[in-house]
């Protein structure tokens, strides 16, 4: 099972400007959670600063015991042996076949006979679906495939823990939906605790268990899909479906008065949510996602602080017994 992450009082600053502030959120284990935003709302330095490749000013995320903002470099080093990055242009080495890369992991920090590394890397290449692929370089492939193969080298260690930075980016919406079911399928497979940042509504509204926003410097909402896909706040709304009114505007927030602006001229800054999409199952012979199970059960204990739009979503089969209330 993947490990929790617990993030508490994150502030990240370059220079004078404040990336964001005081960030708050746990990532259930071997669940899957997405974190949203417009551009520049600073998500990679967001999952950067998880790993540890980036240290925030103030706050700690805790990882198996180890903080991995302030612990020594060393332990830091350790902990990131449990993550698997899947970066945004998938960071492949162009003069290497789709093999080579996908194992340079095992080669580079591990000691593993090349016997095994063909079994694990080939095992890696079945499951985001590149067998056949091996030698080609990552010049002769699409770029659905590039960002597949970036991800078996992200599974390749057998990581608790997979953070991919839009994963999406340059994909068009037939192959963004099958990376969306091959995420899904890959937690049922792994049940690995992951984070996906990306501006992608599509892959927001299916794939994720939680989802959280950030937005102004700061972190609108984190929690179960429900609660997010069925709010009314202004920034949520907008975002969600894509609408000019709103607080996001071309290259920042708006100020109050272009907000009142839209007001005065009747535009409705927010809506109420339709339907929420299903979320992604398992693909056939595939087995039944464990974080399924967990997810209800953190559900009910959280029900009575859930908004009452996003209990209704969720139905009443998540809804605790009367001898599971406290």
């Amino acid at each position: 099972m993947g490990i929790e992450v617990i993030v508490e009082g994150l502030t990240k600053s370059f220079g004078r400007q404040t990336v964001w502030q005081d960030v708050s959120l746990t990532l259930p284990p071997g669940e899957v959670s997405v974190l949203l935003g417009p551009s520049g709302t600073g998500k990679t330095v967001f999952l950067k600063s998880v790993i540890g490749l980036l240290k925030p000013e103030r706050g700690r995320v805790l990882v198996n015991g180890v903080d991995m903002v302030n612990s020594p470099e060393r332990d830091i080093y350790e902990v990131r042996k449990l993550f698997g990055l899947m970066f945004q242009d998938g960071a492949l080495f162009g003069s290497m076949s789709l093999f080579d890369n996908i194992a340079f992991p095992l080669r580079e920090h591990t000691r593993t006979k090349e016997t095994k590394i063909r079994r694990i890397v080939m095992e890696r290449m079945e499951m985001v679906g590149l067998l056949g692929a091996e030698r080609k370089l990552p010049g002769e492939i699409s770029g659905g495939m590039r960002k597949r193969a970036g991800l078996a080298r992200a599974l390749v260690l057998d990581p608790q823990i997979v953070l991919c930075d839009e994963p999406d980016s340059g994909l068009d919406p037939v192959r963004t939906s099958y990376l969306s079911q091959l995420l899904i399928d890959l937690n049922a497979q792994t049940d690995a605790t992951m984070l996906i940042v990306t501006h992608n509504l599509d892959i927001a509204a299916t794939v994720p268990d939680n989802m959280g926003m950030l937005f102004r410097r700061g972190l609108v909402a984190f929690g179960p899909r429900e609660v997010l896909l069925t709010s009314e706040e202004p920034v949520v709304r907008q975002f969600l479906t894509g609408r000019r009114e709103g607080p996001i505007g071309m290259s920042e927030e708006k100020d109050e008065a272009t907000l009142a602006g839209e007001l005065r001229y009747g535009a409705q800054l927010s809506g109420p949510p339709g339907p929420l999409p299903a979320q992604l199952e398992p693909s056939p012979g595939l087995p039944a996602r464990s974080a399924v199970r967990r997810r209800q059960a953190r559900v009910r204990e959280l029900w009575d602080e859930l908004p009452a739009p996003a209990r209704a979503a969720l139905g009443a089969a998540a809804a605790p017994g009367p001898g599971e209330r406290a």
